[in-house]
């Protein structure tokens, strides 16, 4: 697929890291076709698993160096407005419903975006992800029909393809790799392991990590009315 013009692009994920994973590259692009992006980042990960390989961070210190890790990112991409909403981490799950829908509408009514970047809900593993999904899709299905923003969503259940066929939307990001590779080092708390993986496989030309590298795949939420 070819990316549009956007009016503007609002991405919402729960955790710093979400978005390196999912949608660095295709921000990247948007960012070289000069539309304006917003990241609403939830919460600071600070309850992430792990601490650096090897650790550098401590229970105490992983909230600050997430912070500065997801500031990394963000220049990566081209991102110029990041929001850190506040939110605890492994608790968006219990924030109330209205509340949630309220957050994402107040970004909505802001920023008049044209496209949002999310999780599919039901198909995003972790319950913080699934319940900020959650709250975009109903937030935008509250929006007359006529102004609602599209919403492309991410989704990283087993069952994804089995359930609902393969992404609909596929952008090929191998022009701004270099980026979505920054982005990811980016978070070298959460991402060092991983990382050092990947580019082992990439050296022996494990396909399937050739193609996570080139392109990012996305569903798009549809509305029955």
């Amino acid at each position: 697929m070819t990316l549009q013009e956007e009016r503007h692009v609002l991405v919402v994920y729960p955790h710093p890291d979400d978005e390196a994973f999912s949608v660095a590259g295709t921000l990247r692009l948007f960012h070289d076709m000069g539309v304006p992006v917003t990241y609403a980042c939830l919460t600071l990960g600070e309850m992430g698993r792990n601490l650096g390989n090897p650790p550098f961070a401590t229970r105490e210190s992983l909230p600050e160096i997430r912070r500065k890790e997801l500031m990394q990112a963000c220049e990566a991409m081209g991102i110029g407005d990041l929001r850190m909403m506040g939110l605890r981490d492994k608790t968006v799950e219990f924030e109330d419903d209205e509340k949630m829908i309220k957050l994402v509408n107040d970004l909505i009514v802001e920023l008049n975006p044209s496209l949002i970047f999310t999780f599919l809900p039901g198909f995003a593993v972790h319950p913080d992800h699934e319940a900020t999904g959650r709250a975009v899709v109903e937030a935008v299905r509250r929006i007359d029909k006529k102004y609602r923003p599209r919403i492309l969503a991410c989704a990283f259940a087993n069952d994804t393809v089995e359930k609902n066929g393969e992404p609909d939307v596929t952008i090929e990001i191998q022009s701004v790799k270099a980026d979505k590779l920054k982005a990811l080092k980016a978070h070298a708390s959460q991402t060092a392991w991983m990382m050092q993986d990947a580019e082992k496989r990439v050296d022996t030309g494990d396909v399937s990590i050739d193609n996570w590298l080139n392109y990012e795949k996305f569903y798009t939420v549809t509305f029955n009315d």
